[in-house]
Order: C-alpha cells, then sequence, then structure tokens
C-alpha cells in the first residue's frame, strides 16, 4: 500500500481533464459563451483535479471510505452540474434530455455502483472497472442537471424534480450511516488513518454525502421554487387565486 499522503498518477485526474479542456476549448472556439460558463467549466475541472490528482485519491483507493465517497459526489454531483452550466446555450439547445429519462438514469447509476459487490469489484480493479464507475457517474450526472440548467420545462416543475430527486437519493447516505456494521468488505481488510474505526469511516461517509445532498439539492430547489413563485407573481397567476 502506498503512503497515505503520497501523490498519485491517475488517468482519471491526469488524462480525463485534460483531454474535457481540450475539447472545450475546441467546442467553445466555434461556439461561444458566456464568460461565466467558462468559469464554471474551469471549477468542474479544478474539483476533478483536486479529487483525483491529489492524496485524496490514494486515500481513496486505499484507506478511507469517506474518500472515495467525496470522489463520489464530486463525480456524480458537483462536477456534472458545472461541466451542464459551462456548455454554450446556442450549443445545448440541440439537445433534449427529458426529466423522466434523467433522474431514473442518476439514481440507478448511483445505487447500483453503492451495492456492495459490485463497489468492492470495481476497487479491486481500479485500472478498469472503477474507471468506468466513474465515467458512468459523470455521465449520469450531467444527465441528471441537463434538464434543470437547459431544459425548458417551468420553474415549478424543475423544483418539483430536484425535490423528487433529493427525496428518493438521500436515504442511500442515511443508510450507510446508520448500519450496525462495516459493509465494503474491501475496506474492512485495510488499515485506516486518524484513528478511524472502519464503522465510523462508513458513518462520516454516509452521514457528509446525505448532508451535502441535502445542501446542494435544497440550494437548488430553494431558487426555482423562489423564480416559481416571482414568474405567478409577474403573471398575475396568483391573482386568480385570492386568500
Amino acid at each position: 500500500m502506498p503512503e497515505p499522503y503520497s501523490w498519485p498518477l491517475d488517468p482519471d485526474g491526469l488524462v480525463l481533464v485534460p483531454a474535457l479542456a481540450i475539447a472545450y476549448v475546441l467546442v467553445v472556439r466555434r461556439v461561444p459563451a458566456e464568460r461565466w460558463r467558462y468559469a464554471s467549466f474551469a471549477g468542474a475541472l479544478l474539483l476533478m483535479l483536486a479529487v483525483f490528482a491529489t492524496p485524496v485519491e490514494t486515500l481513496a483507493l486505499n484507506y478511507l471510505l469517506t474518500a472515495h465517497f467525496l470522489q463520489n459526489v464530486v463525480v456524480a454531483e458537483w462536477a456534472p452540474a458545472l461541466f451542464v452550466l459551462g456548455i454554450p446555450a446556442a450549443l445545448a439547445r440541440r439537445v433534449r434530455m427529458p426529466m423522466v429519462a434523467a433522474l431514473p438514469v442518476w439514481l440507478g447509476t448511483y445505487f447500483a455502483w453503492h451495492v456492495p459487490a459490485a463497489y468492492d469489484f470495481a476497487l479491486r480493479l481500479p485500472g478498469t472497472v472503477l474507471h468506468l464507475e466513474h465515467a458512468t457517474y459523470l455521465a449520469a450526472g450531467a444527465a441528471m442537471w441537463w434538464p434543470i440548467v437547459h431544459g425548458r420545462a417551468a420553474s415549478g416543475t424543475k423544483a418539483l424534480y430536484l425535490f423528487v430527486a433529493f427525496v428518493l437519493a438521500s436515504p442511500l447516505g442515511l443508510l450507510l450511516a446508520l448500519v450496525p456494521h462495516p459493509i465494503y468488505g474491501f475496506y474492512e481488510a485495510r488499515r485506516t488513518v486518524w484513528g478511524l474505526s472502519d464503522l465510523l469511516d462508513q458513518e462520516i461517509a454516509g452521514t457528509t454525502m446525505a448532508a451535502e445532498q441535502a445542501v446542494v439539492f435544497f440550494a437548488a430547489f430553494t431558487y426555482f421554487f423562489l423564480r416559481f413563485f416571482r414568474e405567478e407573481e409577474l403573471s398575475g397567476g396568483f391573482a386568480r387565486y385570492p386568500g
């Protein structure tokens, strides 16, 4: 096992991130976008580097479930959201992603890879299966956020979509935090760091994932819910339903 804080040489950070950066530059040279979109895409790339090209990767692959969960959250939720925000609107209009398809794909991918047998199998084959796991997380995450960022649904519909996404996804982290024994044999067979037991590591991983989803989805839900109210007020929609 490598030292816990050694710097890795992993394709997820050192190959995928430069490839995405080059592809994005080629795209925006033909379809320009606002500067904030460039910043959003750059933020996604920096997040990917932060968890795959630093000792976080070493901890995730060898010591801590919590570190691996952080990678999963970044690659399945945070980075895809920023990537999708970075896509030029003129290009995004050519792609439709219905909510009824996007949400099941994201949820199915999230839950399937967290099944203990699949999770352990991917970690034991980091050069192949684990890269596939991360690629499917990224694709499913982009699909999940696409209808929110580039979809034409009403703000109220988007708020409902985000609420349902949170309600259906949050039990996973809570379940892992409450299970009274470690469920991932890969980490149970290895030593941890910082004096954490395997069970405490799992509890921290599940709790932080659930808390992160609550913050991210609630913030996005609040934005669209308030926008829905503003749109209704401007259109006089609430005037039809006097109190």
